[in-house]
């Protein structure tokens, strides 16, 4: 055994602290933890003292602050009505315009009809549809004449005020268009007849079939005729075109000709519908009921009559009188419009200050909601790149040289088709090869991702999916190839959404009724410049390289570069039905509507940007950065300033863009103000403010039409 441990000495342990030391202790804790509390209990009624203090100040000036713009409101809202007398002017100046191209057209005597006029248009087509036996390359011309026709009458559909159009004249302008692409493509088919009647001169020297193809800035025609009926060659492609196909070994040994029409537009999807109720506005200063761009009562329209020639020529002389004046003093100064500017003011509103209705959204009550998975909903989708008519054809009986005779079995049947599955009972549980196909797609359009391949159903009016399978993408040799169970008529479809929301957008100025305006998507940089009264595709930058290079430096109207832009595939122009397919930041009618008012009054002097705070301020206001920009380089940081605006009141905001917290927090030394324009005004130099007043009411008027067209405050 080991030596014993050693005890500890009982002296060694802590010493235990008497009860009267521990009260003492305790005593002392107590005291130490009320004097602590009573500490903390006046410094928190300290702080909610002066937090008190700060907001009753706060208040106070508030409350002060929106007394003095209460008692400027009237003065403030008169002023700006001047300002928004450009808006009147620009309207009358589209009216003198169109009243002038009118009375121009009248004056050519050309020949060429006025589609607005339903007896020309209708003479024109009647006397067009009685000729007969045209060859391709002449329909192929006339074709770009109707084509032409067809665009005048969309213009009209959409630069037309809305009060003017009454639901008679667009059921007119649709039913005349309708009837020009029923007779157009009639005009094809008559001219594809006429073409395989002669077949055998076509006849390639290699293998014998016929094949031509002919390219225009509007359609690219291929057809091949099976002349030999050889079935090595069921495959084909037009080398020129890029197209092709793969015929099934019956249809190859068959009297069969093969058309593929690629229309670089689209004639066959339904019209879209032509909104007659835009918006609906009311001042309440005056009580005084106002309707901006809505629709005329159906018992207070007026029924459309034709003109006369002799009105046709009075007020033609009047309008290019009136026109020619408004050119030669470029609208520098608006003229008072007395009586006349009174009665517009009564049907025409762009007082700051109102209240806005709801933008009612154009639907159909009656229309369907789409349940079958492959019916392509063009709410959602939309076609790009035109229409392809991939057709198989009976080729009809062809000239013979017998004993130095030409001879030629006449049928009078038409252009018919050759039905492929075969049309018979015995047909219906059959399965048949598919045929194969191959499409090159357009230079001049833009697909962001592999598109949709839809055929038509005439039966159901409608774009289905289904009955194409096996689609093979080659995006970069801009190449698509499928198969399909019967000859369809094609199209792409891409997703009209995809470069919505944006992510930013900026409006700047670069000269005298000059400015830039740039929106930035997820896929492209969109840069459009305008001068004037007209519009510029400046770039389109996808993945650091420029596209669509045939519209870029072309100068059009504000509705025109909408048109040709969704064309080619780049949709930054949202829909009546948009919001149900985009996350919307939704605004109030109130403060988006009449932001871009106030916006495009002053966008010759200041610049305009895109706010994350946008986001998170609610409903009722809008926010964006404001610089006052009077050189031709690009805005710099610090030089921007938030502001807040609801329609009804305008203020600037202490915060920036890198503050880590909304706040409705005025800027120090700064105050409320009843209009966007008179609150930039505070800040502004002389030299900015004079060019506002000089600015051109033609370009206020696009600057506002490209802002609600894509309608930025609210799809960002």
């Amino acid at each position: 055994m080991g030596p014993k441990k050693k005890k500890k000495s009982e002296g060694g342990g802590k010493k235990k602290l008497s009860k009267a030391e521990r009260l003492r202790l305790q005593k002392e804790e107590e005291e130490r933890r009320l004097i602590e509390e009573e500490e903390a209990r006046l410094r928190a009624e300290q702080e909610e003292a002066e937090r008190l203090e700060k907001e009753r100040i706060l208040r106070e000036e508030t409350e002060r602050l929106e007394a003095k713009d209460q008692e400027r409101r009237g003065t403030e809202l008169a002023e700006l009505h001047l300002l928004e007398e450009n808006f009147l002017s620009a309207m009358q100046w589209k009216a003198d315009y169109r009243a002038h191209a009118k009375w121009e057209h009248y004056m050519q005597c050309d020949g060429s009809p006025d589609p607005a006029v339903p007896q020309e248009i209708n003479t024109f087509m009647t006397l067009w549809r009685e000729n007969k036996n045209e060859d391709i390359e002449f329909v192929i011309e006339k074709g770009n004449q109707v084509l032409n026709l067809i665009k005048k009458l969309d213009f009209l559909l959409l630069d037309t005020p809305p009060n003017e159009l009454t639901e008679k004249i667009i059921a007119q302008y649709q039913e005349s268009i309708l009837e020009l692409q029923s007779l157009l493509h009639q005009k094809y088919n008559e001219a594809t007849e006429h073409l395989l009647k002669k077949a055998n001169t076509y006849a390639d020297s290699d293998s014998g079939n016929m094949e031509v193809v002919i390219k225009d800035k509007n359609i690219t025609f291929c057809i091949w005729g099976n002349l030999k009926k050889n079935p090595r060659f069921g495959h084909h492609m037009f080398s020129d075109a890029e197209n092709g196909f793969d015929l099934p070994k019956a249809v190859a040994t068959s009297d069969v000709a093969v058309r593929i029409l690629h229309t670089h537009y689209d004639h066959i999807s339904p019209l879209p519908h032509v909104p007659t109720l835009h918006l609906k506005v009311d001042a309440p200063e005056s009580k005084q009921k106002i309707t901006l761009f809505c629709d005329m009562k159906e018992e207070e329209e007026k029924e459309v009559e034709q003109e006369s020639e002799d009105q046709l020529v009075t007020e033609g002389r009047k309008s290019t009188i009136s026109f020619k004046d408004n050119t030669k003093n470029d609208t520098d100064e608006n003229e008072k419009l007395e009586e006349e500017s009174d009665k517009k003011l009564e049907s025409v509103s762009t007082i700051s200050g109102v209240q806005i209705a709801s933008l009612e959204v154009a639907t159909d009550e009656n229309e369907e909601e789409i349940i079958d998975e492959n019916v392509v909903d063009l709410h959602q989708f939309t076609p790009v790149g035109g229409v392809y008519l991939i057709d198989a054809l009976k080729l009809p009986p062809q000239a013979k040289q017998i004993n130095g005779w030409t001879m030629v079995e006449l049928l009078d049947l038409g252009l018919e088709m050759y039905p492929y599955p075969p049309e018979s009972e015995e047909s219906n549980d059959a399965t048949y090869p598919r045929i194969g196909v191959t499409l090159r797609l357009l230079d001049s359009v833009i697909f962001f991702e592999e598109p949709l391949v839809a055929r038509w159903d005439s039966a159901g009016k409608q774009w289905r999916t289904d009955g194409i399978n096996d689609i093979k993408y080659k995006m970069k040799e801009k190449q698509i190839s499928f198969d399909m169970d019967a000859f369809y008529t094609i199209t792409l479809i891409q997703d009209a959404h995809l470069n919505m929301p944006y992510q930013s957008w900026e409006l700047r100025p670069t000269g005298t009724d000059e400015l830039l305006f740039t929106v930035v998507t997820a896929f492209a940089e969109v840069q459009m410049q305008i001068k004037g009264n007209q519009c510029m595709l400046s770039s389109v930058i996808v993945d650091g390289g420029e596209q669509l290079s045939h519209l870029t430096g072309r100068w059009t109207s504000p509705v025109s570069l909408t048109v040709a832009l969704k064309k080619a595939g780049v949709n930054i122009f949202p829909s009546d039905y948009s919001h149900k397919f985009v996350c919307v930041n939704k605004k109030t009618p109130l403060a988006e509507i009449t932001a871009y008012q106030q916006m495009a009054l002053v966008a010759s002097a200041f610049a305009f940007s895109w706010s994350k705070w946008n986001l998170v301020s609610g409903q009722d206001q809008v926010v964006f950065k404001v610089s006052e920009h009077l050189k031709t380089d690009t805005v710099t940081e610090e030089d921007w300033s938030l502001y807040m605006f609801n329609g009804q009141r305008a203020q600037r905001l202490k915060i920036n863009e890198s503050s880590e917290a909304f706040s409705e927090e005025l800027a120090s030394n700064t105050e409320f103000h009843s209009t966007l324009y008179h609150l930039i005004k505070d800040f502004a130099s002389e030299e900015a403010l004079e060019k506002v007043k000089k600015t051109s009411c033609l370009f206020i008027d696009a600057v506002y039409q490209l802002l609600i067209a894509t309608r930025v405050l609210t799809y960002s």
